[in-house]
């Protein structure tokens, strides 16, 4: 899963990113309001966490501009704790709010809940035959026992259990999986898709020639 955090503070700002690579994310970052909204736009992030009092345009402005043509789940995070507003960013659209300070196990969590929502999973756990996959705890299991998979093989297998049924392309993949410090001309998904085969086996991921890749 792929996550977008704008937030002007810069020890909070590595703080975030930190913390969510060391939970599988992959995760681009902006420093102000102007650089946010134009990396929104993109459009390839999985969720958004967007700080509310930031230079040049703050949370609520960059919110009014993507609404309601992006649909990524946003998470507003500000150091405002008054429900006026509260109330204000989830009416503007927001799917949920956290003030500051906060534990990091609750903003993953929350972060976590606000994409099974938009991807419609209602129990954290996605179970494909022998397989489970729980988002929840991100651990995964095939015939009961425990699979360690890397942070990377983990993101790709559960980004495709998420989508059941659909054909993923590569170029999505790349787009979910990869930060743009990332080097998308490289093999890195060949390899972590043939790792995850190994641990896996054969039949839990299908390549579809010319189209892609699909967990049925």
């Amino acid at each position: 899963m792929r996550v977008l955090v704008i937030e002007d503070d810069p020890l909070l700002r590595r703080s975030l990113v930190a913390t969510l690579r060391d939970e599988s994310f992959a995760v681009d970052f902006a420093a102000d309001g102007e650089e946010g909204l134009y990396k929104a736009r993109e459009d390839i992030y999985d969720a958004i966490v967007l700080d509310v009092l930031m230079p040049i345009l703050d949370g609520w402005q960059v919110l009014d501009r993507l609404r309601p043509n992006i649909k990524t789940p946003i998470l507003m995070l500000t150091a405002r704790d008054a429900v006026p507003d509260r109330v204000k960013g989830l009416n503007k659209g927001a799917d949920d709010y956290l003030t500051k300070p906060f534990d990091p196990e609750e903003l993953i969590a929350r972060i976590q809940s606000i994409i099974r929502r938009r991807s419609g999973l209602v129990h954290p756990s996605i179970v494909v035959g022998d397989l489970e996959v729980d988002v929840g705890t991100k651990q995964v299991r095939l015939r009961g026992e425990t699979v360690q998979l890397t942070a990377r093989e983990y993101g790709l297998l559960e980004y495709l259990a998420m989508n059941r049924g659909t054909v993923i392309s590569r170029t999505r993949l790349y787009e979910r999986l990869f930060d743009e410090n990332d080097d998308t001309l490289s093999n890195l998904l060949d390899v972590h898709m043939s790792n995850l085969r190994k641990k896996l086996g054969q039949q839990v991921i299908t390549t579809r020639r010319g189209h892609g890749y699909v967990v049925e």
